[in-house]
């Protein structure tokens, strides 16, 4: 039977959602305590691959298993064997070709930003000390959602076919000396928010016009982003399937 496994973790130890060589990854640890668990080799495929240093506070990811689950209780004993910064959510049983990444129609991103030096936050947000003006932030934000090639904001390697992305929220919001962005769409390009942030948070220093923000990614110019975000601001925060995948 196929399930899909919710989870949420801290990324600040991990190299990132994906097994790699040498490096420690949320996905190594988490297989291994479901073969444990299971008393069955597990492989799982993830809804999404965080980098090194990121978080989710909601990561899907799809696993098959020889006898049926009671999620429950799977859950209970995933808990007591995994590490205090990863954290099985819910188990859901769905169709047989129920795809965690494939299936996904949507994926939400946070980023927080604090404004004020913050020792318990300094591996949960980025520190900008100097002032943004979030008003024109949120302009340059808006017209990201006129657009649907986002060559500008992507990193050269991987195996990317093409740029486009239906972009459905982009929007900041602050709270005292917080700031948090979210960004709603179908589908987003490696590192793409944090090339995004990185270039918003140019706009609110007065760096760039919302006009010249607007260029940059009309461009498709890798070359005219600004750089990438700090890895520990962001955050996986939601992703959405049909309905109709869950076996009730």
């Amino acid at each position: 039977m196929r399930y899909f496994l919710e989870i949420a973790y801290d990324g600040t130890r991990f190299h990132g959602w994906q097994v790699q060589p040498n490096a420690l990854s949320v996905q190594e640890v988490l297989e291994d305590s479901l073969s444990k668990v299971l008393r069955e080799p597990i492989s799982s495929t993830g809804s999404g691959r965080t980098d090194t240093g990121v978080h989710a506070s909601q990561q899907f990811v799809h696993f098959n298993a020889q006898q049926p689950l009671d999620p429950q209780h799977v859950v209970y004993r995933l808990n007591r064997l995994l590490p205090e910064d990863i954290s099985a959510i819910n188990l859901y049983p769905v169709q047989p070709d129920a795809h965690a990444r494939y299936h996904a129609f949507a994926r939400t991103y946070h980023y927080h930003i604090t404004l004020r030096k913050n020792p318990f936050k300094r591996y949960h947000a980025w520190y900008h000390s100097r002032p943004l003006n979030v008003e024109k932030m949120n302009e340059a934000a808006d017209t990201l959602l006129k657009y649907e090639d986002f060559t500008t904001f992507s990193k050269v390697k991987g195996d990317t076919k093409h740029y486009r992305c239906n972009m459905y929220e982009a929007a900041w919001k602050q709270e005292g000396e917080e700031l948090q962005f979210t960004i709603r769409a179908n589908r987003f390009l490696r590192g793409m928010v944090r090339l995004v942030v990185g270039t918003l948070v140019d706009v609110g220093r007065g760096k760039l016009t919302v006009q010249e923000f607007e260029q940059v990614i009309a461009s498709q110019d890798r070359r005219k982003s600004s750089g990438a975000a700090p890895s520990e601001g962001l955050y996986l925060a939601k992703v959405e399937y049909p309905p109709e995948l869950f076996i009730p």
